[in-house]
């Protein structure tokens, strides 16, 4: 019985087929060296593409001076990702690990304005804390908004007895911090919560009391002092409120100047498409004063999303009381105006 033996394969000067697999081995080393180039040539590609979208040209590695900070460890050569891939950003502003060739992605950003790998936004790392003089001034003005109203509807007497009294706790916060709200205190944490509660009482006592009168009809028998009164209970109504988000969203101007929270409670254009504001954009009272207003105007969010419960229930009870408010004098006034 005999069996076809297939070719034999010539023998190196050792007895093996050593000729032949060296051979192979030729063959095979220039096909992974061009693959291995393709794929280079591609990551290159995607950080040029990247860099332009961003703002950071990938080649210059000037462009990323502006990223500072510790850096994560880098992986061995072999295990680590392509030129300018960075890891993900933490809660406290920090990118992750850097990428090979030695370019920097991740720390804080500079005083550069570029949106480059590794960039966290203003709102999601420390920063030196917010101007004190927003808050300062829709104090001022809704402390000044409750000497028009009738006596009938302020909480104490006499008249100028709780303004006075908001103006002094508002001047205390003043002078703990002057130009920017980045003190770090439980009294004064207490003080402006304090300062709130006074100004939101206050304002709550007038709206009921201008309800009841309306609904029973002993007040706004002339449509003038009526929309005088009506119209400084809803501005208050909105600068209260607005402390109130202010105070209470990624819990406190001190807390997101010092990024204590990473979630917010608000989400803010600019959160959802940083490319559209500068790079050290983050929300000041003026933007939770906006919300207010539109909420109060327009009875649901326009632009600005609440994301927490509690954040969804105030919203909720800020538009009710604007709602009432708003309907029970425009429709009195216009009844006394036929």
């Amino acid at each position: 019985m005999s069996c076809r033996a297939g070719p034999v394969l010539p023998r190196g000067p050792d007895g093996g087929q050593d000729d032949e697999m060296d051979s192979h081995d030729g063959q095979r080393d220039p096909d992974s060296a061009l693959i291995l180039e393709g794929i280079r040539a591609l990551h290159i590609r995607m950080d040029e593409f990247e860099g332009r979208v961003m703002s950071v040209d990938p080649a210059d590695p000037a462009s990323y001076s502006d990223l500072a900070g510790p850096a994560g460890p880098v992986g061995p050569a072999s295990h680590s990702g392509p030129a300018g891939h960075s890891g993900p950003a933490g809660p406290a502003g920090f990118a992750g690990p850097v990428g090979a060739g030695g370019r920097l992605g991740g720390g804080r950003l500079g005083g550069g304005g570029r949106f480059g790998l590794g960039f966290v936004p203003a709102w999601r790392r420390p920063t030196e804390g917010e101007a004190r003089w927003q808050v300062s001034v829709a104090v001022a003005l809704a402390v000044a908004l409750q000497f028009p109203l009738p006596g009938r509807l302020v909480l104490l007497h006499p008249d100028w007895l709780l303004p006075a009294l908001e103006g002094l706790l508002a001047l205390a916060l003043v002078a703990a911090n002057p130009r920017r709200i980045n003190r770090e205190s439980r009294a004064l944490r207490l003080l402006g919560l304090t300062l709130a509660a006074l100004l939101s009482l206050a304002n709550a006592w007038s709206v009921a009391q201008l309800v009841i009168g309306l609904v029973n009809g002993t007040m706004g028998n002339t449509a003038g002092p009526l929309l005088v009164t009506g119209g400084a209970i809803w501005l208050t109504n909105i600068i209260v409120w607005g402390l109130w988000y202010w105070e209470f969203d990624r819990g406190g101007p001190v807390a997101r100047a010092n990024a204590d929270r990473m979630y917010p409670d608000f989400q803010f254009a600019q959160m959802a498409t940083p490319q559209l504001a500068p790079p050290d954009w983050e929300p000041a009272f003026a933007d939770y004063l906006y919300l207010s207003f539109t909420n109060a105007a327009a009875f649901s969010p326009t632009d600005v999303l609440p994301l927490s419960r509690w954040s969804k229930m105030a919203m909720t009870a800020q538009a009710t009381v604007s709602i009432v408010t708003v309907a029970l004098v425009v429709a009195r006034a216009v009844n006394i105006l036929k």
